[in-house]
């Protein structure tokens, strides 16, 4: 059992568009967090509604690569800290009063390393966080606990 937290979260309305840091964001099962990319698209699937990614993994890349990266550099919805993400493949969490199920890890692509950093690929596979699908619909704040 884990207890950890929402840190930040990131969306963006266009596909590579820039992140905007929101304090909250909907979340709506089979579509998505509201405002975000894949939020209207029609081929959208459950795997695009939500991605998260651990601040523990951002800042050991930062310090091993000795880079300026941000919490948004990994173009994840939203950051977490004290969550064991790679654990939740295949269960079930809640993020405050919304209720999720891992699927698989959302590890850095060519597209990811194009628009963050050179060394994003090397630097965060297998820590790169988790792809899940929102299955009850809520708001989830930053601050708000995360456990399962």
């Amino acid at each position: 059992m884990f207890e950890g937290a929402v840190v930040s979260i990131h969306i963006t309305p266009v596909s590579e568009g820039h992140l905007q840091s929101v304090e909250e964001v909907r979340a709506i099962p089979g579509r998505g967090l509201e405002g975000d990319r894949y939020f209207d698209d029609p081929r959208s699937e459950p795997r695009r509604e939500l991605t998260l990614v651990e601040a523990e993994a951002i800042e050991a890349f930062r310090s091993e690569f000795q880079i300026d990266f941000g919490l948004d550099g990994t173009r994840r919805n939203v950051v977490t800290r004290g969550v064991p993400l790679n654990d939740l493949v295949g269960k079930e969490f809640w993020i405050g009063e919304v209720k999720a199920r891992g699927l698989q890890l959302c590890e850095p692509c060519a597209t990811l390393q194009r628009l963050s950093h050179p060394k994003v690929l090397p630097g965060l596979v297998h820590r790169g966080g988790l792809r899940a699908q929102i299955l009850t619909e809520g708001t989830i704040r930053v601050g708000e606990t995360i456990k399962e």
